[in-house]
């Protein structure tokens, strides 16, 4: 069995995860930092959900989604940390909000087959969970979220068929509150790091869900269910969270892509 946990060296440069810059809220302190099989979760200290989520995909090693049932797999509470520092069922019953996942299960299936078995049951731990709508989480439904992931892969020219990546919540102050349990976020980010024609580069995206208990921030660029490429500056800026190693690693000009937020109606309209 792999080592647990995100491997910073998978594409040959160190990538280490996010930092927290100026953390949104002012607060202060880390949440635990679980190892799991393939990735790794950074809880927040206060909001009961990931700060991020650290993973790599081997895909010339990756079993197809279906070869590896999800059947009886619950989603549940990871035991190393106190349950009232995680989301759990009780924010996800009788509601449209799905238990979206972070890294998704179909990206860690990859190794060997007992490898790939076990992150596909760490991926239901719910420290690896957010609150998404249904609409926004499942690509079947024409969610952003799910239609990005699976643009992800298709790409031609990815050197080994390896990638890595980093995403979470967006973790703002004014995110609404529901059923005294959680604060939903509103907004979702992914950044996707990979090499062709033997450069690395990487592309920044963020995502917005409809909740129908929210209040917009009307100085907001995003609309709903609206998927944004990002340069990475301005990922940080909503994040909270700085990306050191990648800034060192990825040439400034693919960072600085595009200018501005640009709209993605179409997962095939990214220029990998």
């Amino acid at each position: 069995m792999a080592e647990l946990g995100y491997d910073s060296d998978f594409l040959d440069t160190t990538l280490a995860p996010p930092g927290p810059g100026q953390e949104p809220g002012g607060g202060a302190g880390e949440g635990a930092l679980l190892d799991y099989q393939h990735f790794t979760v950074q809880m927040h200290p206060t909001r009961r959900l990931a700060w991020w989520v650290a993973w790599n995909i081997d895909g010339l090693r990756l079993f197809p989604s279906d070869s590896i049932s999800r059947s009886g797999e619950d989603f549940r509470a990871d035991p190393r940390i106190p349950a009232t520092a995680q989301t759990l069922n009780d924010a996800y019953a009788g509601n449209r909000l799905d238990r979206g996942h972070v890294a998704r299960r179909s990206d860690l299936l990859w190794g060997t087959l007992d490898e790939a078995r076990a992150a596909n049951s760490d991926s239901f731990f719910f420290t690896n969970i957010t609150p998404q709508m249904d609409d926004f989480n499942q690509s079947g439904r024409g969610g952003a979220w799910g239609l990005l992931e699976n643009a992800v892969l298709a790409q031609e020219g990815l050197e080994d068929r390896r990638l890595t990546l980093f995403a979470g919540p967006v973790l703002r102050d004014d995110d609404p509150a529901y059923r005294d349990i959680v604060q939903v976020p509103r907004e979702h980010w992914k950044v996707v790091v990979y090499r062709m024609d033997g450069q690395l580069r990487s592309r920044s995206f963020v995502l917005s869900q409809d909740l129908d208990l929210r209040v917009w921030d009307q100085r907001a660029f995003l609309d709903d269910f609206d998927t944004y490429l990002v340069p990475l500056d301005l990922l940080e800026e909503r994040t909270g969270l700085t990306f050191t190693s990648l800034r060192a690693g990825v040439p400034a000009t693919e960072l600085r892509q595009p200018a501005g937020p640009v709209l993605v109606a179409e997962a095939e309209q990214v220029a990998w």
